[in-house]
């Protein structure tokens, strides 16, 4: 197997200053990717990470801080793209944001920048990174749908309708692009430990008087039979699968990764 599988490639991960996306940014990158992060943190921290990860994997990296609900910066970031790597060859869409409401209760400019930044910022994204993966006739779009791009939970009506419309718009961009070199796929994660579940699971311990391990096993209890999280660095090794020559025929799939979540 080659060691640097995606050498010479460029991947935009959106959301990748923390959590899900940094775990698939550290993979796309010890693959041999080169990698623009895009997310919300300290410049220094960021500057720092950017620094670790070049040192690690020998790769170049650059950082865009566009507001992925705006699309004027989304445009922006894209452009800043292909100007300093002449193009994206991997882009995965992971930037998302969570309310949990009642529908009559569900604030309107939540529901209005979860639709945008989970659904809306994907298009943008793909909209603008297509035209030069069709001219190299290789391209990788890869969006993070989560298991609420499957099954539903209540008190998450924006998140599950934005997650449902990123597997829906997965299929239609991989029938687009069926008799090309470019593949759309969407990747369904159950509980990840990530800051936002940790938020969460900080509420439910709270909530329930009881520790944060125990939280922890409760939330798990009620949705994945594996009882274990899934791992940012299990759902990169996926990602790092899409993007390889054995993955050309695995064309708009949302593959759930869930601890059994869906197959109850």
């Amino acid at each position: 197997m080659q060691a640097h599988p995606l050498k010479d490639k460029t991947a935009l991960v959106t959301g990748s200053t923390s959590g899900i996306g940094l775990g698939i940014a550290r993979s796309l990158a010890a693959a041999g990717a080169n990698i623009v992060f895009n997310g919300f943190g300290d410049l220094n921290e960021i500057s720092a990470l950017r620094a670790a990860v070049e040192q690690e994997f020998g790769v170049t990296t650059a950082y865009h801080g566009a507001d992925m609900g705006k699309p004027e910066q989304i445009t922006a970031m894209m452009v800043e793209a292909s100007k300093q790597f002449g193009g994206i060859d991997i882009l995965v869409n992971n930037a998302g944001i969570q309310h949990v409401a009642n529908i009559e209760d569900f604030p309107v400019d939540k529901w209005d920048a979860i639709i945008a930044i989970n659904l809306s910022s994907a298009f943008h994204t793909t909209r603008l990174a297509l035209p030069g993966m069709k001219a190299k006739n290789w391209g990788r779009i890869i969006n993070l749908a989560s298991v609420h791009g499957l099954v539903a939970s209540a008190q998450k009506s924006a998140y599950v309708a934005a997650k449902h419309g990123l597997v829906g718009f997965t299929k239609s961009t991989a029938l687009e692009t069926a008799q090309t070199g470019i593949t759309c796929n969407a990747i369904c994660p159950g509980w990840v430990l990530t800051p936002l579940v940790q938020k969460q699971v900080d509420a439910r311990a709270e909530k329930d008087g009881v520790s944060n391990e125990v939280a922890k096993k409760l939330l798990l209890a009620e949705k994945q039979p594996s009882g274990e999280f899934v791992t940012p660095e299990q759902l990169g090794a996926l990602a790092v699968f899409f993007c390889s020559d054995a993955a050309n025929q695995i064309r708009g799939v949302a593959w759930n990764m869930d601890g059994g979540w869906v197959a109850q």
